[in-house]
Protein backbone atom coordinates (compact mmCIF):
# COMPACT_ATOMS: atom_id res chain seq x y z
CA UNK A 1 0.00 0.00 0.00
CA UNK A 2 1.52 3.95 -0.87
CA UNK A 3 2.08 5.98 1.81
CA UNK A 4 -1.02 8.53 0.77
CA UNK A 5 -3.37 5.16 0.70
CA UNK A 6 -1.80 4.41 4.50
CA UNK A 7 -2.46 7.96 5.66
CA UNK A 8 -6.01 8.22 4.42
CA UNK A 9 -7.00 5.00 6.28
CA UNK A 10 -4.96 5.89 9.51
CA UNK A 11 -6.91 8.95 9.32
CA UNK A 12 -10.02 7.31 9.21
CA UNK A 13 -9.48 5.06 12.14
CA UNK A 14 -8.00 7.78 14.47
CA UNK A 15 -10.44 10.22 13.78
CA UNK A 16 -13.03 8.48 15.84
CA UNK A 17 -10.46 7.04 18.53
CA UNK A 18 -9.87 11.31 18.88
CA UNK A 19 -13.09 11.88 19.14
CA UNK A 20 -14.21 9.16 21.64
CA UNK A 21 -10.78 10.79 23.99
CA UNK A 22 -12.50 14.28 23.50
CA UNK A 23 -9.68 15.05 21.18
CA UNK A 24 -9.17 16.27 17.55
CA UNK A 25 -7.20 14.97 15.08
CA UNK A 26 -4.77 17.19 13.66
CA UNK A 27 -2.81 15.38 11.10
CA UNK A 28 -1.35 12.33 9.73
CA UNK A 29 2.05 11.50 7.74
CA UNK A 30 3.80 8.46 7.07
CA UNK A 31 7.35 8.98 7.19
CA UNK A 32 8.80 5.67 4.67
CA UNK A 33 12.55 7.49 4.95
CA UNK A 34 13.48 6.37 8.40
CA UNK A 35 14.22 3.18 9.51
CA UNK A 36 11.95 1.59 10.72
CA UNK A 37 8.96 4.01 9.15
CA UNK A 38 7.28 6.54 11.35
CA UNK A 39 3.70 7.09 11.54
CA UNK A 40 2.89 10.40 13.20
CA UNK A 41 -0.50 11.55 14.10
CA UNK A 42 -0.89 15.10 15.85
CA UNK A 43 -4.16 15.99 18.12
CA UNK A 44 -4.85 18.67 19.96
CA UNK A 45 -7.62 19.22 23.01
CA UNK A 46 -9.48 21.36 21.89
CA UNK A 47 -10.51 23.58 25.03
CA UNK A 48 -7.22 22.89 26.99
CA UNK A 49 -3.42 22.66 26.18
CA UNK A 50 -2.50 18.67 24.52
CA UNK A 51 -0.54 16.89 27.55
CA UNK A 52 1.56 14.03 27.68
CA UNK A 53 -1.57 12.36 29.23
CA UNK A 54 -3.83 13.18 26.28
CA UNK A 55 -1.02 11.39 23.55
CA UNK A 56 -0.48 8.44 25.60
CA UNK A 57 -3.84 7.91 25.67
CA UNK A 58 -4.59 8.40 21.96
CA UNK A 59 -1.08 6.00 21.41
CA UNK A 60 -2.30 3.51 23.29
CA UNK A 61 -6.53 3.20 21.89
CA UNK A 62 -4.53 4.08 18.67
CA UNK A 63 -1.67 1.44 18.03
CA UNK A 64 -4.85 -1.16 19.77
CA UNK A 65 -6.61 -0.85 16.76
CA UNK A 66 -3.92 -0.73 14.51
CA UNK A 67 -2.64 -3.75 15.95
CA UNK A 68 -5.89 -5.32 14.60
CA UNK A 69 -5.47 -4.13 11.19
CA UNK A 70 -1.78 -6.19 10.19
CA UNK A 71 -3.05 -5.51 6.28
CA UNK A 72 -2.86 -1.77 6.73
CA UNK A 73 1.00 -1.28 7.36
CA UNK A 74 3.49 -3.94 6.12
CA UNK A 75 6.91 -4.04 8.38
CA UNK A 76 7.94 -2.36 11.74
CA UNK A 77 6.94 1.24 12.16
CA UNK A 78 7.25 3.51 15.23
CA UNK A 79 3.97 5.01 16.12
CA UNK A 80 4.47 8.99 16.97
CA UNK A 81 1.33 10.64 18.65
CA UNK A 82 2.05 14.26 19.65
CA UNK A 83 0.39 17.60 20.01
CA UNK A 84 1.14 20.08 16.87
CA UNK A 85 4.20 22.51 17.92
CA UNK A 86 3.34 26.21 18.90
CA UNK A 87 4.68 28.13 15.85
CA UNK A 88 3.00 25.09 13.30
CA UNK A 89 2.61 26.18 9.83
CA UNK A 90 -0.91 25.37 8.93
CA UNK A 91 -1.45 23.39 5.20
CA UNK A 92 -4.22 21.29 5.16
CA UNK A 93 -7.95 21.93 5.34
CA UNK A 94 -8.03 20.39 8.71
CA UNK A 95 -5.57 21.94 10.22
CA UNK A 96 -7.56 25.94 9.13
CA UNK A 97 -10.48 23.90 11.02
CA UNK A 98 -8.44 22.44 13.93
CA UNK A 99 -6.85 25.85 14.92
CA UNK A 100 -9.68 28.07 14.17
CA UNK A 101 -9.15 31.04 17.10
CA UNK A 102 -6.16 30.44 17.43
CA UNK A 103 -3.46 33.35 16.98
CA UNK A 104 -1.80 33.33 13.71
CA UNK A 105 0.57 35.36 11.40
CA UNK A 106 0.04 34.93 7.77
CA UNK A 107 2.97 36.24 5.53
CA UNK A 108 1.98 37.04 2.15
CA UNK A 109 4.28 36.73 -1.31
CA UNK A 110 3.50 40.76 -2.02
CA UNK A 111 1.92 43.30 -0.24
CA UNK A 112 -1.65 43.21 0.31
CA UNK A 113 -2.93 46.49 1.60
CA UNK A 114 0.76 47.81 2.44
CA UNK A 115 1.77 45.06 4.24
CA UNK A 116 3.39 41.48 3.88
CA UNK A 117 2.83 40.30 7.30
CA UNK A 118 -0.10 40.11 9.16
CA UNK A 119 -1.18 38.82 12.87
CA UNK A 120 -4.48 37.85 14.18
CA UNK A 121 -6.74 35.45 15.78
CA UNK A 122 -7.89 33.09 12.39
CA UNK A 123 -11.14 32.80 11.48
CA UNK A 124 -11.16 30.26 8.71
CA UNK A 125 -10.46 29.78 5.00
CA UNK A 126 -12.15 29.01 1.83
CA UNK A 127 -11.44 28.81 -1.64
CA UNK A 128 -10.93 32.10 -1.82
CA UNK A 129 -9.15 33.72 0.97
CA UNK A 130 -8.06 33.51 4.17
CA UNK A 131 -9.93 35.37 7.22
CA UNK A 132 -8.86 36.87 10.43
CA UNK A 133 -9.64 39.04 13.19
CA UNK A 134 -7.72 41.99 13.96
CA UNK A 135 -8.30 44.31 17.00
CA UNK A 136 -12.13 43.03 16.06
CA UNK A 137 -11.83 43.72 12.30
CA UNK A 138 -12.52 40.68 9.69
CA UNK A 139 -9.73 40.60 7.12
CA UNK A 140 -9.55 38.64 4.32
CA UNK A 141 -6.36 37.98 2.47
CA UNK A 142 -6.14 36.69 -1.11
CA UNK A 143 -5.53 32.81 -1.11
CA UNK A 144 -3.53 33.00 -3.50
CA UNK A 145 -1.27 35.92 -2.27
CA UNK A 146 -0.67 33.78 0.70
CA UNK A 147 2.42 32.55 0.91
CA UNK A 148 2.31 31.08 5.07
CA UNK A 149 0.02 30.57 7.95
CA UNK A 150 2.10 29.85 11.04
CA UNK A 151 0.57 29.48 14.89
CA UNK A 152 1.70 32.02 17.24
CA UNK A 153 2.23 31.99 21.04
CA UNK A 154 0.22 35.29 21.51
CA UNK A 155 -0.25 38.06 19.33
CA UNK A 156 1.72 41.75 20.14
Amino acid sequence: MNPRDIVEQVTALAEPVAEQLGLQLVAVAYQTHTKPATLRVDIRHPTEGTGLDDCEKMSRALEALLDTRDDLIIGAYNLEVSSPGVERVLTTDREFMAFRGFPVMVKTFGPVDGKKQWEGRLLERDGENVYLTIAGRRVALPRPQVARVQLVQSLP
